[in-house]
């Protein structure tokens, strides 16, 4: 099993919406992508209650590190990276198998 976290920093307004609205939209994106991308296990999003810091959180599982990607070149995990790229200002990722 492989384990995938990333932690992003939001702009403050993009794409025509403030930070709280993208950050409920990157999570409802990415969790729809369970059931869909075929590997994915467990994907869960967390907002971060420490303010000056990174403000979302990504938690994923996948059966593999081949798993892991596919969902990176996965037609609909890329639609939600174009709109993450959009509205982000910093990303931080680590990758683990157990």
């Amino acid at each position: 099993m492989v384990k995938h976290i990333v932690l992003w920093k939001l702009k403050d307004e993009a794409e025509g919406n403030g930070k709280d609205t993208n950050m409920r939209i990157i999570k409802e994106r990415l969790e729809a992508l369970v059931g869909v991308v075929p590997g994915l296990l467990k994907l869960e999003v967390g907002f971060n209650y420490v303010k000056n810091d990174f403000d979302l959180c990504l938690y994923s599982e996948f059966v593999s590190n081949e798993a892991l990607e596919n969902y990176d070149s996965h037609p609909a995990h890329l639609a939600v990276r174009e709109f993450v790229s959009k509205v982000r200002l910093d990303r931080i990722a680590c990758n683990y198998e157990i």
